[in-house]
């Protein structure tokens, strides 16, 4: 497929419950269910077009969403409740498992609108940790998994050593605020210098249009409730992607969590020069590259 080809984006909108879901679509050319199915997780303190459709002047491919569905990909994404453009009207905290049943929702829509059956599911930080909840919870709908800046119990974590600090207070709290500030922490906190002064900038912006507060609950949930999911129950093939200066996680807790992974078909990457926000890094086009090496990698035909 030519990489030249113009995108369509669609926004679409379904229910868990009472709650409205934001859902965001790209593909190339006509919805096709033969096509494979990207479903892009976000994170705890941004929702999920500035994550995965960024747009940033002068740097080309700055959407992943574009550059997956102009490789011939359907891509999906959807706001979490709590965040951006979903229902926000609820007084929650808005845990991981909520995350999961977001997922849950989600595609049961993607599933009856476009006749998706399986999707090759990313999710970054606390979306990771949704998404091996929701792979956990669904294993019939994910054909593959990635997780990126993922932690499991939590243990040798820097990051959340730091915010720990602040959890009575976010226990207090169903919204902690957000600012410019802290968006720029994000990118500074590991090891300053891995992403460009204009996409940290074009992010925040992104970011702020949308929310100048984010939920607890997964805060929360990182800094006191770890671990939330059980590698042992998550039996698709799985990719875990390590930022060589994230600080969420130790290599020592991913590697554990790596271990007990039941499937084979399984890969442990570090990303090299990647602290935390690995697309929206300087080395972004290699954290691309891995994640589709992963999933267009052809199944095996001999298991033994």
């Amino acid at each position: 497929m030519s990489q030249s080809q113009a995108v369509t984006g669609n926004e679409h909108w379904t229910k868990k419950g009472d709650a409205k879901l934001f859902l965001w679509e790209k593909y190339v050319g006509t919805p096709d269910a033969s096509k494979p199915t990207v479903l892009f997780v976000h994170g705890s303190s941004m929702a999920s077009q500035p994550t995965f459709d960024l747009t940033v002047p002068g740097r080309a491919d700055s959407s992943a969403m574009d550059w997956f569905a102009q490789r011939g990909f359907n891509t999906w994404t959807v706001d979490h409740e709590g965040y951006g453009r979903s229902d926000k009207s609820r007084d929650s905290k808005f845990y991981i498992a909520d995350g999961a049943d977001d997922l849950a929702a989600a595609t049961d829509y993607i599933m009856k609108t476009r006749g998706i059956r399986k999707f090759l599911v990313y999710g970054i930080s606390s979306g990771a940790l949704r998404a091996a909840m929701f792979a956990q919870r669904h294993p019939d709908r994910v054909a593959r998994l990635a997780l990126d800046a993922f932690v499991w119990t939590g243990e040798g974590s820097p990051t959340l050593a730091e915010r720990a600090k602040k959890l009575p207070d976010f226990q207090k709290m169903d919204r902690r605020p957000i600012d410019r500030a802290f968006v720029h922490s994000v990118f500074n906190r590991d090891h300053p210098g891995c992403a460009e002064a204009a996409t940290v900038e074009a992010f925040a912006d992104a970011i702020l249009a949308l929310d100048d507060s984010m939920p607890t609950g997964t805060y929360v949930d990182m800094c006191a409730n770890l671990p939330v999911v059980d590698p042992e129950k998550i039996t698709s093939p799985t990719i875990i992607m390590r930022g060589q200066w994230d600080g969420i996680a130790s290599f020592d807790d991913l590697m554990k969590f790596f271990d007990k992974l039941p499937n084979p078909d399984k890969q442990f990457t570090v990303m090299a020069g990647i602290s935390h926000a690995s697309f929206q890094q300087i080395n972004y086009r290699m954290v691309y590259h891995i994640l589709h090496s992963f999933f267009t990698q052809p199944e095996p035909l001999y298991r033994g």
